[in-house]
């Protein structure tokens, strides 16, 4: 008895406490990432605040880091450390473009119709091994607008890999791209700065000469990227509906 009492107090204590909520994991770049609070720093990643979206049963665990791409996410073991925390039944949500893009940094940028492909269908192919459900996103737009006030896309070839990819390997798509495009476009170009990082010298600590930045996201537009997110969710992928709050 005494033997058998010493062998429970050796069982670790995760044994008897199994974590049965489903985990969605992103893994993406700056405009998903969680931004640290100090100062008041005022810019967000859509995935800062998605949590807020989900009821009990499911939780997110946001691995998405400033400046990273399909490739640096890799290489860097980013990926490797998701796939260990991988349980069969989790999701996880995939969105790179903007640093892909990088033509000038060997360290990141990845060749659309090549390398990027290649790395987006690694990326499927691992979790799906791991008995996990991969889900692409569409990279967010930047706000670029030419002197007429009209839209410039500033992706190229990225997004549309991602569609072509998502169709080829029967990976929900979350088109964000399209989306965001559509959402600049109703606000228009004024308007829309509200979106991103617009900020006048001295409104923050953190940004003290301000900051005009049309890539990353404000606490505003982190919230109007995650409605768009919950959204395509609700389209695409009606199994986790039950888990997103009125």
């Amino acid at each position: 008895m005494k033997n058998l009492i010493l062998l429970l107090l050796l069982i670790p204590l995760q044994s008897f406490w199994q974590d049965d909520d489903i985990t969605i994991f992103l893994v993406a770049d700056s405009t998903v990432a969680n931004k640290p609070f100090k100062d008041g720093n005022p810019e967000k990643g859509w995935g800062q605040v998605f949590p807020l979206y989900l009821k009990e049963g499911i939780k997110v665990d946001n691995h998405a880091v400033n400046g990273r791409s399909t490739k640096s996410f890799m290489d860097e073991g980013r990926w490797d450390k998701v796939l260990s925390l991988m349980k069969p039944g989790d999701y996880v949500i995939i969105e790179f473009g903007h640093n892909d893009e990088k033509i000038k940094d060997p360290s990141r940028y990845s060749d659309p119709d090549t390398a990027y492909r290649a790395n987006l269908k690694k990326y499927i192919a691992d979790a799906r091994a791991k008995g996990g459900k991969p889900i692409l996103a569409t990279p967010i737009v930047r706000r670029k607008f030419d002197e007429n006030g009209v839209f410039v896309e500033s992706h190229g070839r990225y997004p549309e890999v991602v569609r072509e990819v998502a169709k080829e390997e029967k990976v929900p798509l979350l088109d964000l791209q399209k989306e965001t495009k559509a959402l600049l476009m109703a606000y228009g170009e004024e308007s829309s700065a509200k979106l991103y990082l617009h900020i006048k010298p001295g409104e923050y600590p953190s940004l003290p000469d301000g900051r005009d930045d049309d890539t990353h996201l404000s606490p505003y537009g982190a919230f109007r990227v995650a409605d768009l997110v919950v959204a395509e969710i609700k389209k695409n992928l009606p199994e986790l509906e039950k888990f997103i709050k009125e």
